[in-house]
């Protein structure tokens, strides 16, 4: 049976009380983040640190009567700093009293189900490009500050050969777990009472409806098998996302510290399928990839297709 964490899908079940909506729906924007693990920071506090094993011990054999060199593993201690998402929001105090369908109170419940709904997708976006282009810089650090992945002398990354200069996207293969890829969060998402405030406008002020919303969070990526990726699949003819490039990708984690799934884009997607349509003996169009040697895809929109090629 397969390991179950406790994910970022039940961190937001019970944050916001929306009639007639779903929470469930609200992470369709960020499939990857619905996933993940969610783990505390090891601090309490707004900084998590982990122990990353990078040395084994050298071992071997000896003759009868010798010894040998004692040596130990190594460790090393990982920071990672919290950042605040915040989707607080202010409504106009008239507006959300003349709402017609149910009043004030199903007014702002809309408004914070589309707010969270967007913060889901920021942090999504957040965890492939980090605080660089694509990225907030003002945010958590994301796979893009990854040394093990930000450059195709990586052993990491496989290069997909494409040219055409912004046209580019990324796949990557990821491990969830406690251990590997994670979402750190300080307590919960904190939605606090709506209460009346006055506003300054364009001509005065007004009365509105403000709401607090906002959570710790960063991102754990483990070690170095804990992600991988294929850069520069761009729509340059054989340039797209293959089965071999996932095979050559796949081929760079260890036996013992494999992936848990495939990420990427609606256009990689596209990509993958065409190309298994080519290779079909029947020439019928080959479906919708849902898996590629058994491991799962899934498919974000928070992966551009307008990425800089990697060098």
């Amino acid at each position: 049976m397969a390991n179950e964490y406790v994910a970022i899908s039940d961190f937001v079940s019970d944050a916001l009380d929306v009639a007639r909506t779903s929470t469930s729906d609200l992470l369709l924007a960020a499939p990857l983040v619905a996933r993940m693990p969610r783990i505390a920071p090891a601090d309490g506090g707004t900084t998590h640190k982990y122990n990353k094993y990078t040395t084994s011990p050298v071992v071997g054999f000896r003759a009868e009567n010798n010894g040998r060199e004692n040596d130990h593993s190594q460790d090393t201690v990982v920071s990672v700093s919290l950042k605040i998402a915040d989707f607080s929001f202010a409504v106009d105090m008239a507006i959300a009293d003349a709402w017609r369908d149910g009043g004030a109170e199903a007014y702002i419940a809309r408004e914070g189900a589309r707010h969270l709904n967007a913060m889901l997708a920021k942090l999504e976006k957040q965890v492939f490009y980090g605080t660089g282009t694509g990225g907030d810089a003002a945010g958590f650090s994301g796979f893009m500050n990854s040394t093990f992945l930000d450059a195709l002398a990586d052993d990491m990354v496989v290069d997909a050969g494409g040219t055409t200069a912004a046209t580019a996207s990324s796949v990557y293969a990821v491990r969830l777990g406690t251990d590997d890829l994670a979402m750190v969060t300080k307590d919960t998402i904190d939605i606090g009472a709506t209460t009346v405030q006055r506003l300054e406008g364009a001509t005065g002020y007004y009365p509105a409806y403000w709401t607090p919303a906002s959570v710790w969070c960063g991102l754990q990526m483990g070690g170095k098998y804990s992600v991988g990726r294929i850069a520069n699949l761009t729509a340059d003819s054989g340039k797209g996302l293959t089965d071999d490039l996932i095979s050559e990708l796949l081929n760079e984690f260890p036996v013992e510290s494999k992936p848990t799934m495939l990420v990427m884009n609606r256009r990689s997607l596209r990509q993958l399928q065409q190309s298994r349509t080519a290779t079909n003996s029947t020439g019928a169009p080959a479906p919708f990839p849902q898996e590629a040697f058994g491991y799962p895809i899934i498919v974000t929109d928070q992966l551009l297709s307008t990425e800089v090629l990697e060098t």
